[in-house]
């Protein structure tokens, strides 16, 4: 089954104060269309913030222009606490709890996409499962010595010794059903 493919090469003609015309060029296939009336774009509007949104607003370093858009989130974000080298004997392998480690790197795309699943299952988990994040670049050492191979890699820990491991980024599901064997 082909289906007939109709290139059409919009043209936008001015055509009043209220609106722009828009025309198609006619393909042969296809009949003379009349124009359409599509709204002017006349810009983006920037309204001040109500006075209660400023007093709830933290302070500011500088001084935001007329119309800034300012962005809160990044300072709110909850982040992973770092194992190293020098701190993975008694954060890992001498924890009465398990352990879920990230293995991951900056410049992994993926590792960036978990990450926010890990922390919201750190915080589902908290007090039965303790999670860290170990930056495979900083930490050759370690990622050689447990095989890995790939990131994101998510491994349990369970008395010292690993228990599972889970690649790639994977869905809630799957972490959480690795999860649940230890806990």
């Amino acid at each position: 089954m082909a289906a007939a493919a109709v290139i059409l090469e919009p043209l936008a003609v001015p055509c009043s104060s209220r609106g722009v015309a828009l025309a198609a060029a006619r393909s042969p296939r296809t009949p003379r269309r009349s124009g359409l009336l599509l709204p002017r774009f006349s810009g983006l509007r920037c309204a001040p913030l109500p006075s209660r949104v400023w007093a709830a607003a933290p302070a500011r370093p500088r001084a935001l222009g007329r119309g800034a858009v300012v962005c809160e989130a990044q300072d709110t974000a909850v982040q992973l606490p770092d194992v190293s080298k020098a701190t993975w004997q008694s954060l890992v392998l001498d924890s009465g709890i398990p352990v879920l480690v990230d293995f991951w790197a900056p410049w992994c795309g993926p590792c960036r996409m978990i990450e926010p699943l890990v922390v919201k299952l750190s915080k589902v988990y908290e007090g039965k499962l303790k999670c860290y994040k170990l930056n495979t670049d900083e930490n050759p050492d370690i990622a050689s010595q447990y095989g890995i191979r790939s990131i994101p890699t998510m491994m349990i820990f369970k008395n010292g010794e690993k228990k599972d491991a889970v690649i790639g980024a994977v869905p809630e599901s799957t972490l959480i059903t690795s999860i649940e064997k230890f806990v």
